[in-house]
Formats: structure tokens, C-alpha cells, sequence
């Protein structure tokens, strides 16, 4: 083959420019969908306690931009994965601070067996799935009031 057409060795640049291209798009794709997939927030859920059979405390970290609002999905959940409350609060837009730290009182149908911070979004209601209530049964109202204090 050699005497034949000349050819003497592989391409070798050929094949580095088409690596160097592919890995170059795969950054891009990573780019852009870390861009599209991202809601401007940080979320940690930092603790929760069952206080009452009707409440749980969920406590949370959100952090975002200064000055922008956020809502955050919460919900607390029995054995079986059976919502027993859900809940979406609003954090309000603060100029001095990115970090909120908040704590919110979660009125539950029964004592829960664990909480969950959804998500939360900056300037908008986070993409989360919906309540998963069973069929006939009305979610608690929110947020958490003592009976007490009602009169």
C-alpha cells in the first residue's frame, strides 16, 4: 500500500482535532444544561422534629441572590410515603442577606416519619411534584396555628 499510493503513516492530527471537538461539545451540553436545569438557588435542609401529632418543624437554608424572593416546597410524609403536609413558603426578597435561614411549622394530618425540603426558586414556584394526598382526603391548612391561641 505504501509503494502503491504514498501513504507512509496515519493521520494521527486528524484524529486529535476530532477528540479535541467532541470534548468540546460534551462541555458546551454540560454548560447549557447545568444553565437551563439551575433555579439561581442553594437549598440544605439543616433539621426537623415532630413537636405534635399535628406538627412538625422543618428548619432550611436557602441561598440566593440579595434582593430576590424565594419559595421553597416542604412537606412531611408517614411510613407508607403518604403526604401528611405540604406546604410552599415564600421567603422575602432581603437586600442585606443571601443566606436565609428559616423555620417553618408544618400543620400535619398525623406524626410524621420524615420531612423534606423540596426544592426552592428564586422568583418563581420551584419545579417539585405535587401533593400526594390520598383520594378524599383535604390537605391540612398551613401554616401551623396553635389551638390555644385560636379562642
Amino acid at each position: 500500500m505504501q509503494e502503491r499510493y504514498g501513504l507512509d503513516h496515519r493521520p494521527v492530527g486528524r484524529w486529535i482535532a476530532v477528540g479535541l471537538l467532541i470534548v468540546a461539545f460534551v462541555a458546551v451540553l454540560a454548560f447549557v444544561g447545568r444553565g437551563l436545569t439551575s433555579n439561581g438557588t442553594a437549598t440544605r435542609l439543616i433539621a426537623w422534629k415532630v413537636v405534635a401529632p399535628d406538627r412538625v418543624d422543618i428548619t432550611y437554608q436557602a441561598t440566593a441572590d440579595t434582593g430576590v424572593e424565594v419559595q421553597c416546597v416542604l412537606r412531611a410524609q408517614d411510613s407508607n410515603r403518604i403526604d401528611l403536609g405540604y406546604a410552599t413558603t415564600t421567603l422575602p426578597a432581603d437586600p442585606a442577606a443571601q443566606v436565609v435561614i428559616s423555620t417553618y411549622r408544618l400543620r400535619t394530618l398525623a406524626p410524621a416519619y420524615t420531612a423534606e425540603l423540596l426544592g426552592c426558586a428564586a422568583g418563581g414556584a420551584p419545579q417539585v411534584p405535587p401533593p400526594q394526598f390520598p383520594p378524599g382526603v383535604v390537605p391540612p391548612e398551613q401554616p401551623w396555628q396553635d389551638p390555644s391561641a385560636q379562642g
